[in-house]
């Protein structure tokens, strides 16, 4: 894990997501994550090349890994690319 995500700042970004923005994480776990049936998602970690979510399917929990389309440079990276990655998945699901 190079510097820019220590685990204090995947930390950080996954505790964001999960409490402010749980839509968006369902939507990775359904648009990136090819599990359209999910009914919970929850990101675990995020690092450079990707992120990882626990999703519940079908009364069961599963994991997916997620790869970025490109290696992050830092946080707002992350940050740009979360937010472009949402307004995609919104687009593949109508």
């Amino acid at each position: 894990m190079s510097d820019q995500f220590s685990p204090e700042i995947s930390s950080r970004i996954c505790k964001h997501m999960n409490e402010d923005h749980v839509d968006a994480v369902m939507i990775y776990a359904q648009a990136f994550g090819n599990v359209e049936n999910a009914t919970k998602a929850e990101m675990l970690s995020i690092d450079a090349q990707g992120m990882n979510l626990t999703v519940q399917v079908n009364g069961k929990i599963v994991p997916v890994r997620i790869q970025f389309d490109h290696t992050l440079a830092d946080a707002e990276d992350a940050h740009q690319t979360l937010i472009a990655m949402v307004k995609q998945g919104r687009t593949k699901s109508q």
